[in-house]
């Protein structure tokens, strides 16, 4: 689909062969990396990981959610206060005020409960799609794609997705990855991106997937990009 001659069923082979790879490294149950103790407080440490790191985010929660306790204590919260308390994790007059409006949203529209659809959640203050799938996989165990930088980076990599849009690279995914192993397909990747797969200089001779990926050991580093950001030559793979 996204390798020059590559056949759906060699495709398929080698999805099955680099799933079978990552659940062998990582397990079949996906960890949750933001600690949390339920749906809004993992919704809201979702909203705070932008753009920060999950042990920073989950340092800040430990005494947030210490704090406050309950999603009125963040509805009537003042903004400026808000902010002090997540001001380590970035950006934090904007997700102190999406975390405040989304409490009062889970409030008014939703009896304090967070939705298991997509367009509900989409529709909270803060929440992206990103966020959505990453509440609908791990909160409902509804199948689900979480595209971060990290997934939309080793996706594209691996030649199972072709763009730079995290929504397309999600749809791509969604072709090509067998259903079950939506969920887990984000802990995995983010966990190979963050050993290994690293955005500059992936360290390819120690990927255990290097022989099912077109970017190994960056023989053509255009081929890490997605087709409408590469230059036109000829790039092929002859698949499994």
């Amino acid at each position: 689909m996204f390798i020059k001659g590559e056949t759906k069923e060699a495709r398929d082979r080698r999805v099955q062969e680099i799933v079978k790879r990552l659940d062998a490294h990582y397990g079949s149950h996906p960890p949750i990396f933001l600690k949390n103790e339920n749906p809004w407080q993992l919704l809201f440490a979702t909203i705070l990981s932008a753009q920060c790191t999950d042990a920073r985010v989950n340092m800040v929660t430990e005494s947030l959610y210490r704090k406050y306790t309950c999603l009125e204590d963040f509805a009537k919260v003042d903004i400026k206060e808000l902010e002090q308390d997540i001001k380590p994790t970035g950006f934090y007059h904007n997700k102190a005020k999406n975390i405040k409006a989304c409490a009062a949203a889970l409030l008014e529209r939703h009896g304090g409960v967070v939705p298991d659809d997509i367009e509900a959640l989409t529709r909270l203050p803060g929440v992206g799609r990103k966020t959505g799938n990453l509440i609908l996989g791990n909160v409902y165990h509804k199948p689900s794609i979480v595209v971060d930088t990290h997934v939309k980076r080793v996706s594209n990599r691996l030649g199972l997705a072709d763009s730079a849009d995290p929504t397309k690279t999600e749809y791509q995914l969604m072709e090509v990855l067998p259903e079950d192993v939506w969920i887990r397909w984000n802990t995995h990747i983010i966990s190979l991106g963050r050993a290994i797969c690293h955005s500059q200089n992936p360290e390819c001779s120690v990927c255990y997937l290097r022989d099912l990926c077109p970017s190994r050991d960056g023989n053509d580093p255009e081929t890490w990009r997605p087709a409408s950001e590469r230059k036109k030559r000829g790039v092929t793979y002859d698949g499994l």
